[in-house]
């Protein structure tokens, strides 16, 4: 158990750099390591994806929170889209849920390969969308808020590689838009967590020490020190080249998307 917590420290300092140095959750790193890990512990192959999406979920809700509370004090986010974002965002989350556990652990490792090769590829060429034509709208907001609550239950991110794209391609001030997307990783992420607990609390696969789908050495390893290396990820950002950072990064997300894709084709 000693070498579990460690294995999970270790990986939620990893996660937090890399949250730190890319302005990304770090659920793209979460995923796919803790895949490998519950795979390399034995745990059953008919939960262990499920168990990885929701345990990243969890994990999200400590990170967002003191996350938000930075942006809050700089008047980054902004309410007034966050709001209507957020009602989307809970339908989103549960709908996210309850299509991710009704998919086989293969598919979904297929889902979340694809989504990682879209993700290198943007990461890699630093596409950007252009700014939209239109403002934001109450409406409007809620139903984007459905897709990327939705979205990010399924692969087990805060949404920020969502929800930045979208603001921004709807004229929100760049660092607005990731200050309210940070806000609304908490709404993805308690919502997401706790329908996870409850569709997985009597599955018969998950081991000791679970919550429903969420694995509790895995969480409490993770929160301990993903918040502390955020800042120092974040420190690093302004030191190393952020071109060949994303590059290596993206690098790190076309092998694990393949490795999925390849796996379960």
């Amino acid at each position: 158990m000693l070498l579990t917590l460690i294995t999970y420290l270790v990986l939620g300092a990893l996660a937090g750099t890399v949250a730190g140095l890319f302005g990304i959750g770090g659920g793209l790193l979460i995923v796919p390591v803790l895949i490998f890990s519950f795979q390399a512990q034995g745990m059953s192959a008919e939960v262990l994806t499920h168990a990885a999406v929701a345990t990243s979920l969890a994990t999200i809700v400590i990170t967002s929170i003191s996350s938000t509370l930075a942006h809050n004090k700089k008047r980054a986010v902004r309410w007034d889209i966050f709001w209507p974002l957020a009602f989307g965002i809970l339908f989103g989350a549960v709908l996210g849920v309850n299509t991710a556990v009704q998919l086989p652990g293969a598919w979904l490792q297929i889902a979340l390969g694809c989504f990682a090769l879209v993700v290198a590829v943007q990461m890699a060429l630093n596409l950007k969308p252009d700014a939209g034509e239109t403002a934001v709208s109450k409406p409007g907001l809620s139903g984007a808020g459905v897709v990327i609550g939705w979205a990010s239950s399924i692969f087990g991110i805060g949404g920020g590689t969502l929800t930045v794209p979208y603001l921004s391609w709807k004229r929100v001030v760049m660092q607005q838009a990731v200050a309210t997307s940070a806000a609304c990783g908490l709404p993805i992420a308690i919502t997401a967590a706790l329908t996870n607990i409850w569709v997985g609390w009597h599955a018969p696969e998950m081991p000791e020490w679970s919550a429903g789908y969420i694995y509790l050495p895995a969480f409490v390893g993770i929160v301990l020190t993903s918040s502390v290396f955020a800042k120092v990820g974040a420190k690093l950002a302004h030191s190393l080249p952020p071109v060949l950072l994303k590059r290596i990064f993206a690098l790190f997300l076309v092998v694990v998307g393949l490795r999925f894709l390849l796996t379960n084709l």
